[in-house]
Protein backbone atom coordinates (compact mmCIF):
# COMPACT_ATOMS: atom_id res chain seq x y z
CA UNK A 1 0.00 0.00 0.00
CA UNK A 2 1.80 2.98 -1.07
CA UNK A 3 0.51 6.66 -0.32
CA UNK A 4 1.93 9.35 -2.02
CA UNK A 5 3.15 12.53 -0.68
CA UNK A 6 0.50 15.37 0.47
CA UNK A 7 -2.34 11.90 0.65
CA UNK A 8 -3.74 10.05 3.65
CA UNK A 9 -4.58 6.94 3.81
CA UNK A 10 -7.21 5.57 6.07
CA UNK A 11 -8.12 1.97 6.90
CA UNK A 12 -11.23 0.98 7.95
CA UNK A 13 -12.43 -2.87 8.90
CA UNK A 14 -14.94 -4.33 10.87
CA UNK A 15 -13.68 -5.20 14.12
CA UNK A 16 -14.07 -8.92 14.14
CA UNK A 17 -12.31 -9.12 10.62
CA UNK A 18 -9.84 -6.36 11.28
CA UNK A 19 -9.04 -8.96 15.10
CA UNK A 20 -8.68 -12.19 13.22
CA UNK A 21 -6.52 -10.62 10.58
CA UNK A 22 -4.08 -9.08 13.32
CA UNK A 23 -4.10 -11.70 15.43
CA UNK A 24 -2.72 -14.20 12.29
CA UNK A 25 0.50 -11.96 11.25
CA UNK A 26 3.30 -11.86 13.18
CA UNK A 27 5.09 -8.44 11.46
CA UNK A 28 3.72 -6.18 9.40
CA UNK A 29 5.62 -3.26 7.01
CA UNK A 30 3.86 -0.23 5.67
CA UNK A 31 5.65 2.02 2.61
CA UNK A 32 6.65 5.34 3.22
CA UNK A 33 7.94 8.33 0.97
CA UNK A 34 11.42 6.56 1.22
CA UNK A 35 11.75 4.02 3.95
CA UNK A 36 9.47 1.04 5.17
CA UNK A 37 7.64 1.10 8.77
CA UNK A 38 8.30 -1.64 10.37
CA UNK A 39 5.66 -3.17 13.03
CA UNK A 40 5.82 -6.09 15.14
CA UNK A 41 2.47 -7.63 16.27
CA UNK A 42 2.77 -9.26 20.23
CA UNK A 43 -0.09 -11.98 21.01
CA UNK A 44 -2.31 -10.23 24.06
CA UNK A 45 -4.17 -12.93 26.39
CA UNK A 46 -7.59 -12.99 25.83
CA UNK A 47 -8.49 -12.60 29.03
CA UNK A 48 -6.64 -11.24 31.85
CA UNK A 49 -6.33 -12.90 35.18
CA UNK A 50 -6.80 -10.97 38.37
CA UNK A 51 -4.75 -12.13 41.28
CA UNK A 52 -6.28 -11.46 44.40
CA UNK A 53 -5.24 -10.92 48.24
CA UNK A 54 -8.12 -13.32 49.97
CA UNK A 55 -7.11 -16.62 51.02
CA UNK A 56 -9.54 -19.48 49.92
CA UNK A 57 -10.72 -19.39 53.58
CA UNK A 58 -12.01 -15.78 53.53
CA UNK A 59 -13.58 -16.48 50.53
CA UNK A 60 -15.90 -19.18 51.53
CA UNK A 61 -16.43 -17.84 55.01
CA UNK A 62 -17.74 -14.62 52.70
CA UNK A 63 -19.83 -17.20 50.23
CA UNK A 64 -21.77 -18.57 53.03
CA UNK A 65 -22.38 -14.95 54.35
CA UNK A 66 -24.04 -14.24 51.38
CA UNK A 67 -25.72 -17.08 50.80
CA UNK A 68 -27.34 -17.27 54.54
CA UNK A 69 -28.12 -13.35 53.96
CA UNK A 70 -29.97 -13.78 51.12
CA UNK A 71 -31.94 -17.25 51.95
CA UNK A 72 -30.43 -19.07 48.68
CA UNK A 73 -31.34 -22.39 48.10
CA UNK A 74 -28.54 -24.70 48.13
CA UNK A 75 -28.66 -25.31 44.74
CA UNK A 76 -27.49 -21.68 43.37
CA UNK A 77 -23.55 -21.99 43.49
CA UNK A 78 -22.04 -18.75 44.91
CA UNK A 79 -18.23 -18.11 44.38
CA UNK A 80 -15.99 -15.38 44.08
CA UNK A 81 -17.04 -14.20 40.58
CA UNK A 82 -21.12 -13.91 41.62
CA UNK A 83 -22.00 -10.44 41.71
CA UNK A 84 -24.58 -9.20 44.17
CA UNK A 85 -26.70 -8.08 41.50
CA UNK A 86 -27.06 -11.21 39.64
CA UNK A 87 -27.66 -13.19 43.31
CA UNK A 88 -30.44 -10.99 43.74
CA UNK A 89 -29.17 -8.64 46.24
CA UNK A 90 -30.38 -4.92 45.98
CA UNK A 91 -29.15 -2.04 47.89
CA UNK A 92 -30.57 -3.05 51.61
CA UNK A 93 -29.62 -6.92 51.20
CA UNK A 94 -26.04 -5.63 50.15
CA UNK A 95 -25.37 -3.19 53.44
CA UNK A 96 -26.68 -6.18 55.79
CA UNK A 97 -24.06 -8.65 54.18
CA UNK A 98 -21.44 -5.53 54.88
CA UNK A 99 -22.91 -5.59 58.33
CA UNK A 100 -22.44 -9.49 58.73
CA UNK A 101 -19.28 -9.64 57.26
CA UNK A 102 -18.11 -6.91 59.91
CA UNK A 103 -19.94 -9.14 62.64
CA UNK A 104 -17.75 -12.07 61.22
CA UNK A 105 -14.63 -10.84 61.12
CA UNK A 106 -14.75 -7.98 63.72
CA UNK A 107 -14.14 -5.15 61.17
CA UNK A 108 -15.29 -1.84 60.25
CA UNK A 109 -15.84 -1.21 56.78
CA UNK A 110 -15.93 2.42 55.63
CA UNK A 111 -19.37 3.67 53.59
CA UNK A 112 -17.14 4.14 50.46
CA UNK A 113 -15.37 0.96 50.56
CA UNK A 114 -18.73 -1.08 51.04
CA UNK A 115 -20.06 0.82 47.84
CA UNK A 116 -17.02 -0.64 45.99
CA UNK A 117 -17.93 -4.32 46.41
CA UNK A 118 -19.72 -5.60 43.52
CA UNK A 119 -18.42 -9.28 43.91
CA UNK A 120 -18.13 -11.52 46.32
CA UNK A 121 -14.39 -11.61 45.87
CA UNK A 122 -14.11 -8.32 46.23
CA UNK A 123 -15.59 -8.57 50.01
CA UNK A 124 -13.19 -11.17 50.22
CA UNK A 125 -10.13 -8.29 49.28
CA UNK A 126 -11.36 -5.86 51.31
CA UNK A 127 -11.79 -8.11 54.58
CA UNK A 128 -8.45 -9.24 54.25
CA UNK A 129 -6.86 -5.74 54.18
CA UNK A 130 -9.18 -4.62 57.10
CA UNK A 131 -7.98 -8.05 58.78
CA UNK A 132 -4.28 -7.23 57.73
CA UNK A 133 -4.59 -3.11 58.78
CA UNK A 134 -6.46 -4.32 62.41
CA UNK A 135 -3.76 -6.53 63.52
CA UNK A 136 -1.20 -4.30 62.28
Amino acid sequence: MAAAAGSSVSMQARPSVAATRISSLKSFSLPNQRNFLSFRVRPVPARLQVSCAAKPGTVEKVCEIVKTQLALPPEIAVTGESKFAALGADSLDTVEIVMGLEEEFGINVEEESAQSIITVQDAADLIEILVEKKGA
